[in-house]
């Protein structure tokens, strides 16, 4: 239900073989983590962080942050920057050398988060091929 809250239009995904699959899989990837915020037993918060194994920098890992998400009813709480402040906790245990993150452009409330949570946008520029 909370990754309905991801963007506009987004649906719950249905379950299936491949969707308990892909959870199995997660699970199974120690580079691989969900890091969820509760209230109240609830799933209110959630992002993803990926290690990325890596042949440059010393071979020092890097991670990549995803799918940050808040419901609409708990926003501004701080519950997305506790989510994001433990992922680079997770980052800086595996050694990574950087943590990356994209956002959608027009989301500058997430923007804000992002810096306040000291990521930059002036350092990299993202570019995205749908498929």
């Amino acid at each position: 239900m909370l990754y309905t809250h991801l963007h506009q239009g987004a649906s719950m995904p249905q379950m299936s073989e491949n969707l308990a699959n892909t959870w199995r899989s997660i699970c199974r990837n120690d580079n691989h983590a969900i890091i969820v915020a509760e209230e109240n037993g609830k799933i209110v918060s959630s992002c993803t962080v990926v290690i990325i194994e890596n042949l440059t920098h010393d071979n020092r890992p890097f991670a990549i942050i995803e799918n940050v998400v808040t419901h609409e009813n708990y926003r501004q709480k701080g519950l997305a920057t506790k989510c994001i402040e433990y992922a680079c906790e997770y980052a800086r245990v595996h050694n990574c050398y950087k943590i990356m993150l994209m956002s959608s452009s027009q989301k500058c409330d997430a923007h804000a988060l992002y810096k306040k949570c000291d990521f930059n946008s002036d350092d990299k520029t993202g570019f995205v091929k749908w498929l």
